[in-house]
């Protein structure tokens, strides 16, 4: 390129270094890495690669299928513990030039292990099924867990009826969990055809077992009668009796049972009359049925074939629409009376496993919902699962029971506030694996289920913003803003969530910008009509946070009375959550010892106005102060209208009662609109 002057440097002599600098750094054995780096990881591999199969330098000899495999110990050593102990270990396969042959193989898996040993690469889109299985297990005997974990999961991909059975023993007999669960979805959802491949003949015993056994393999019980017969033929020398337990014969009909059953002298005639007995005096819905499963996705839907078979308006609700709905349309009904005949009901594709529902009722007011679930398989029997019927419920319903298989779900409204129609805007149900606890029917929650996103709502009280006790923030608050109120002697702060739950523990945060304490009490209710006390503290002062526990109730209604406040007559709260989240308060704990001193606040001094600079004295003057013109105070409230600040100022805030509304109107909308006909 000829020399530069760098102090002076022409541009044509810019433009050619910048093109040499451009293309020494694009040199394909130079990859980007940090500066001060270098990896040629990849020439390596090359080099070591070029010894594989070569007779130069080698030591060692393996013997597969008669195929010789010339190989050297030491690069064979560093790569597998396994050939480290058979190659050092003191044993014949140490001797230098030594022959080992390998059994329970073929040469095409061991090509391949050897070339990921020495290149750590291998290809498996061009081999047969059979010889990935190999190479699987070789990965495993000689302990390549990233290998075994990388093959797995391009087994997962090429999954098929012919191949499924054989790559299940596979993965059953090494206990990969990954590969064994692929599998058994892929049989699950293919049973009928599963039943009648050839692999299925050529399954070992115990993962015959774990097929069959399972109630997610879903194919009819006569099916899979004749293939568990047609595999007891093709394997003679197993135990059959074993095998024909697997077949739940109350599942078969009468003609099933004796038309193809007796037949095959392979189930004794007690076996079959007991299996009529059981068919004949059982509840449908006791039986051992199977049904499809598909885990943490929901099947009520037209791609999964369900669809609604009873209620009027049945097209909204399975559409997967939650947003656009109002007075008129996007719902689905039923009128509610007193024997409960009418429901909305959905049929499902097939028969399912399911234990999660949720639905959305109308929440376009405050109205609330009664209501109950019910699941069957032949229209006939019916099994309540769900049973709110007792409680007060409003928009988002996230329920969960015990595991059920079923064709049917009906729910039945038998309470509207409003007026006497049931209106539900969506539906969906599913497998879920979360895990739930549950009392008298009711979900224990672990995580806090007072939240807007969780349709928790406050019904009573007063505050700036309609949720600011449910919004989370507890940092953000000051004189005016960021908590819930209510005058002390008249109304309450009143928390509706969106269901029952079992609550056993309560946490809230009372306004804390100086040094004034409340006194207050909580109660819960189901209906708001019974209340229970789980929380007095109206003889103690109360300041900050506060951990209340309680032994479990259930509850949809949390009522916050205060009794008492040593600056004004109202009753602040900024947080509300239940149940306790005992980290969070932790974290939260931590974070006030280390602030400012408690008389600040959370909310620090620079939020509040000029009277919360004063010195401890000056705030305590001010509290008597406001306490000697409460009387004044709240009687102008109440004339009009207004709420008081924690600091004692008069603020226009908005109510959050509900307004009063007839509960006997019997109308079929949301509202008091004329009647919307069916479509």
């Amino acid at each position: 390129m000829g020399s530069i002057d760098f102090v002076n440097p022409t541009k044509w002599q810019i433009s050619e270094y910048c093109l040499f600098y451009k293309m020494s750094n694009s040199h394909p054995l130079r990859p980007y890495t940090a500066v001060g780096e270098i990896d040629h990881v990849h020439i390596l591999s090359e080099n070591i690669g070029a010894l594989l199969n070569g007779e130069e330098y080698g030591d060692v000899t393996f013997i597969v299928e008669k195929t010789r495999f010339p190989a050297h110990r030491v690069i064979l050593a560093a790569r597998c513990h396994y050939f480290r102990a058979l190659l050092y270990g003191g044993m014949r396969e140490s001797q230098p030039e030594a022959e080992i042959p390998l059994q329970d193989t073929t040469a095409e898996a061991f090509t391949m292990l050897l070339k990921y040993i020495y290149t750590g690469r291998a290809t498996l889109t061009d081999e047969k099924e059979e010889v990935l299985l190999d190479f699987l297990s070789l990965a495993h005997k000689y302990g390549f867990p990233e290998l075994e974990d990388s093959t797995s999961e391009y087994l997962c991909t090429i999954l098929n009826i012919q191949n499924v059975c054989m790559t299940f023993d596979v993965a059953s007999l090494y206990l990969l969990p990954k590969l064994t669960c692929m599998c058994c979805m892929f049989m699950d959802r293919n049973a009928q055809e599963v039943l009648s491949s050839e692999g299925f003949l050529s399954l070992s015993k115990a993962a015959l077992l774990n097929i069959v056994l399972r109630d997610s393999f879903a194919a009819p019980e006569k099916d899979i009668f004749q293939a568990l017969l047609n595999w007891c033929k093709h394997n003679p020398k197993e135990d059959h009796a074993e095998i024909m337990q697997a077949v739940r014969l109350p599942l078969m009909s009468l003609t099933e049972l004796l038309n193809v059953v007796r037949p095959s002298t392979l189930l004794s005639p007690d076996a079959i009359l007991d299996a009529i007995k059981v068919r004949s005096e059982s509840r449908d819905m006791d039986l051992n049925y199977r049904g499809m499963l598909i885990p943490e996705e929901n099947i009520a839907t037209m791609k999964y074939g369900a669809q609604v078979v009873k209620g009027e308006l049945k097209s909204a609700l399975l559409d997967g629409d939650t947003q656009n709905y109002d007075l008129d349309h996007g719902f689905s009904r039923h009128p509610i009376d007193d024997d409960c005949r009418s429901g909305i009901e959905i049929k499902l594709g097939q028969p399912s496993i399911i234990n999660h529902i949720r639905i959305l009722l109308w929440d376009r007011d405050s109205r609330s919902y009664s209501y109950y679930i019910e699941v069957s398989m032949d229209e006939l029997d019916w099994i309540r699962v769900i049973d709110h019927s007792k409680y007060l419920c409003r928009s988002w319903q996230k329920l969960y029971f015990p595991a059920r298989v079923c064709r049917y779900v009906r729910i039945v409204g038998t309470h509207n506030t409003v007026n006497k129609v049931f209106h539900l805007v969506a539906f969906e149900c599913m497998f879920t694996n979360k895990t739930f606890t549950l009392e008298k029917g009711l979900i224990v929650p672990m995580e806090n289920v007072a939240t807007i996103a969780d349709c928790a709502s406050v019904i009573e009280g007063v505050s700036r913003s309609r949720n600011a006790l449910l919004n989370g923030d507890t940092k953000n608050y000051d004189w005016d803003s960021g908590y819930t109120c209510h005058q002390l002697g008249s109304g309450a702060i009143v928390v509706q969530l969106a269901q029952p739950y079992m609550i056993g523990s309560i946490r809230l945060l009372l306004w804390d910008c100086d040094d004034r304490s409340y006194s207050y009490y909580i109660e819960v209710s189901t209906n708001q009509q019974q209340w229970t006390m789980v929380a007095d503290k109206t003889k103690l002062p109360c300041k900050s946070w506060q951990s209340i526990t309680f032994d479990k109730q259930p509850a949809s209604f949390i009522r916050i009375v205060g009794t008492h406040n040593t600056a004004n007559e109202v009753f602040h709260c900024v947080h509300f959550e239940c149940p306790e989240q005992s980290s969070t308060h932790k974290e939260e704990s931590k974070e006030e010892a280390t602030a400012q001193p408690a008389t600040a606040g959370a909310a620090g001094a620079a939020a509040a106005p000029a009277t919360a600079s004063t010195t401890a004295a000056t705030a305590s003057t001010a509290a008597a102060t406001a306490s000697t013109a409460a009387a004044t105070s709240t009687a102008a409230a109440a004339a009009s209208g207004e709420e008081e600040s924690p600091g004692g100022q008069q603020l226009v805030l908005y109510p959050l009662r509900p307004s009063s509304s007839s509960s006997n109107q019997s109308l079929p909308g949301p509202t008091s609109r004329s009647p919307v006909q069916p479509q």
